[in-house]
């Protein structure tokens, strides 16, 4: 595998894992507030894989959760790999603007809305819709694009560091 393959891989993997948990923590919290369960929206996302009935489950269960998680996951990891080749490379420059990246953020995320919900058919939507309100969905893809928007931020900080660390 040559190095830039495998940089790419590594960028998507921390972009879709700070994206993962960033999405999966908020749609817990948004279900403890609005369903009084943090499981029922990942419970929920795993009606892809178990049909409606798993939107109807309060209480974490592995056969639920868990498989809702790594829907989730996985499909963070997706929309992360789309950032990772279409904006990070020209947001990550040296010298580039943060807007670059955060904006290129927002239209991923807004890209997974609609594809999410106007392009893929019920069975392999996130399945939240079913348990929580439109505001706490705006919430989950604000953080989705805000998980992809922090990988860059991080890798900037670390350049900072290194060039901090040079000059010391």
């Amino acid at each position: 595998m040559n190095p830039q393959t495998s940089d790419y891989i590594g960028r998507t993997l921390m972009s879709g894992t700070l994206a993962g948990i960033a999405t999966a923590a908020t749609a817990a919290v948004a279900g403890r507030r609005e369903t009084a369960s943090y499981a029922a929206p990942l419970n929920a996302t795993s009606h892809i894989a178990w049909g409606n009935v798993a939107a109807l489950q309060d209480r974490p269960s592995v056969k639920y959760t868990l498989t809702g998680f790594l829907l989730n996951h996985a499909a963070t990891t997706f929309w992360a790999a789309i950032y990772e080749k279409l904006v990070a490379p020209r947001a990550d420059a040296p010298g580039a603007s943060l807007l670059r990246p955060l904006l290129g953020a927002a239209a991923v995320s807004a890209g997974a809305y609609i594809t999410d919900y106007y392009l893929v058919p019920q069975r392999f939507t996130p399945g939240y819709e079913m348990r929580l309100s439109g505001r706490s969905l705006a919430a989950i893809y604000g953080m989705l694009a805000l998980g992809l928007f922090a990988r860059s931020l991080m890798q900037r900080e670390r350049r900072q560091d290194m060039r901090d660390y040079q000059v010391a």
